[in-house]
């Protein structure tokens, strides 16, 4: 077997516009900083946005005008403060914001995962999340009666995932903070990995993988993938990027952010053209 290693161009190519996207990692924890890099300089639009938490990568891509829909429980850059450019652009009505707690993500989840149409819970009751949800329905247990909160089920188009060590069939090692990686492995109809190394599958058999190879479409070697945000080990979060990337954006400019780290000039001037501006 040859294996699923692709280039950054490749992979982020089997993201269609109008997907529905899931981001795996956790706040500022391994996010696939890379790959949403290349989804921006691809131009990709329409994408309804799946984050546990959405993150730093999050806001890039809202912040590029990837993303009409978010679907996250929380978005923000932790300790940092507000996601500036989520901020904005909802603000503006530039964005769509899909109400969702961790249950509703969760449950969400295992519905896809079960191949049925929703998964039945205790959650929610008593809240006004019915209210901005209509979706989400009550339903009764025909062998009790009692009643249940019942989750549509959440079928990723594509996940992408950030893990420190892959083979290049995508058995892949998710240090620390698993967050819902593996169900949105598992549940997407396209997997993308994306690691800090690939190394040789016997490597990966003596620490047991937390993702294997029959979930996974693509695989991508990308040192520093997660950058800014941390992957342990291997570094931490970059505290100075970060605070640069809050400062531009708090001064209206978040294109000179993406023409520096993100799409250099040429992609750049596309870029503006894209979105309908002057450089």
């Amino acid at each position: 077997m040859e294996g699923k290693l692709m280039t950054l161009t490749e992979a982020a190519q089997l993201v269609k516009d109008g997907d529905l996207i899931g981001l795996g990692g956790m706040t500022l924890y391994r996010r696939p900083i890379a790959f949403v890099h290349e989804l921006i300089r691809q131009a990709k639009k329409n994408l309804t946005l799946l984050a546990f938490t959405g993150g730093f990568e999050s806001d890039l891509l809202v912040g590029a005008g990837c993303v009409s829909t978010v679907r996250s429980c929380y978005f923000g850059l932790e300790s940092f403060g507000l996601a500036p450019m989520f901020k904005r652009r909802v603000e503006a009505g530039e964005v769509k914001v899909l109400e969702e707690t961790e249950s509703s993500i969760a449950f969400g989840l295992r519905a896809g995962l079960a191949n049925v149409g929703f998964m039945p819970a205790r959650s929610l009751f008593g809240t006004d999340f019915f209210k901005v949800r209509e979706d989400i329905k009550v339903v009764e247990c025909p062998y009790t009666g009692e009643k249940y909160t019942a989750f549509p089920a959440i079928r990723p188009d594509v996940a992408v995932i950030h893990s420190q060590l892959s083979d290049k069939f995508g058995n892949c090692i998710l240090e620390g903070e698993h967050c819902v990686d593996k169900e949105l492995a598992l549940g997407a109809k396209t997997t993308i990995i994306t690691a800090e190394k690939i190394v040789d599958t016997e490597e990966i058999i003596k620490r047991q993988a937390d993702i294997v190879e029959f979930e996974v479409n693509a695989v991508v070697e990308l040192p520093k993938g997660a950058h800014p945000t941390s992957c342990y080990p291997d570094y931490p979060v970059d505290v100075e990027h970060i605070l640069e990337y809050i400062e531009l954006c708090e001064e209206g400019k978040f294109e000179e952010y993406l023409q520096k780290y993100v799409l250099g000039v040429k992609k750049h001037k596309e870029y503006l053209e894209r979105v309908g501006k002057n450089d």
